[in-house]
């Protein structure tokens, strides 16, 4: 069964732009979930991350297929474990008939009439993430392009859960050189203020804060918000 190759690629074109704009990581990985749905023609689809040392659900289409996700997530088995654990895609064409490789979730398919599944990595480099899980109730001999495909869409989930730590982290960057400036402002005018209460250069008024602060145990920048802001003459 041949993946729709139009819908793939405006897929990849439509997530590549929300890369580039603010977004929640959890409405980008459902987006994920739902267009592998579409284009590779599944039943279903889930992702699960590696979460505080342990495979964790984070979002299904349906729920039968949150179903499936989550006894992977009880038993720490299925193609996701496998996809994760070897950093490699496994695809399994019926796994009702496959008790020797996961029991537990070979017996929840057989319950909930599912039968295809596929594991497939989501990773960078070294660093596992988690894997995309895709489900079909009927058998399916899974093409090796729509593998590929569905590799691409696990790519794109992984990137958006790295770029969005990476702005996580820049912003958390500006926000610590933002307060260190505003420090840094707040300490000069201090300076200026005591310079000419004190009729001292702003050097020595520098000296005369800091002796301040550390006579009384309080932060510089404590000292001269109080030079500043409420009068406090030293």
């Amino acid at each position: 069964m041949a993946y729709r190759h139009k819908e793939f690629v405006a897929a990849l074109s439509k997530f590549a732009q929300r890369l580039l704009t603010p977004y929640e990581v959890d409405a980008a990985l459902d987006a994920v979930v739902r267009k592998v749905t579409t284009v590779l023609e599944l039943s279903g689809a889930g992702v699960t991350l590696h979460v505080d040392g342990r495979l964790r659900f984070v979002t299904a289409a349906g729920e039968r297929i949150e179903a499936m996700e989550r006894c992977q997530e009880r038993f720490a088995a299925g193609p996701c474990a496998h996809a994760f654990a070897h950093g490699e895609t496994i695809a399994v064409p019926d796994v009702r008939r496959r008790d020797d490789l996961w029991p537990e979730f070979a017996a929840e398919a057989r319950r909930l009439e599912i039968a295809a599944v596929a594991g497939v990595p989501m990773q960078l480099g070294e660093v596992k993430v988690g894997a995309l899980d895709l489900y079909c109730r009927a058998p399916r001999e899974w093409a090796d392009d729509e593998l590929a495909a569905a590799q691409v869409f696990a790519d794109m989930a992984t990137g958006y859960i790295v770029n969005s730590d990476k702005l996580r982290q820049q912003e958390q960057l500006s926000a610590q050189l933002q307060t260190a400036l505003d420090a840094r402002i707040v300490v000069e005018q201090a300076k200026g203020v005591t310079a000419q209460a004190r009729g001292v250069t702003p050097a020595a008024a520098f000296e005369l804060i800091r002796a301040y602060a550390r006579r009384h145990q309080a932060p510089v920048r404590a000292v001269a918000q109080a030079i500043v802001e409420v009068g406090l003459r030293i």
